[in-house]
């Protein structure tokens, strides 16, 4: 079995850009996190930390790029509708007149 921590931290980045997945993902993260069960407990003072270090960071790390998008996406949307004046395109309807 080929295990890398590049394919671990892509399965991680992916499920957190997903919406669907994406809160499971935090509160995962989160459990893990403030949970005594870790990959190297807390007990051991420096070592222990290391690992919730790392998913506190990549969680805050990926966190910010998605609100970032989120954003910027915002952003773009309110300055195309103000571009537009803020009213919708007209929509052209050919009406045909029933007798």
């Amino acid at each position: 079995m080929n295990f890398s921590i590049q394919s671990l931290y892509n399965w991680y980045r992916g499920l957190l850009q997903n919406p669907k997945y994406r809160w499971w993902v935090v509160l995962a993260s989160v459990a893990y996190i403030v949970s005594p069960i870790d990959i190297a407990p807390d007990i051991f003072p420096v070592i222990g930390w290391i690992d919730d270090s790392v998913v506190i960071g990549l969680l805050v790390a990926e966190l910010s790029q998605v609100i970032s998008a989120k954003l910027k996406e915002r952003s773009t949307r309110v300055n195309d509708t103000a571009k537009t004046g803020g009213t919708p395109e007209p929509i052209d309807i050919n009406a045909v007149q029933l007798d």
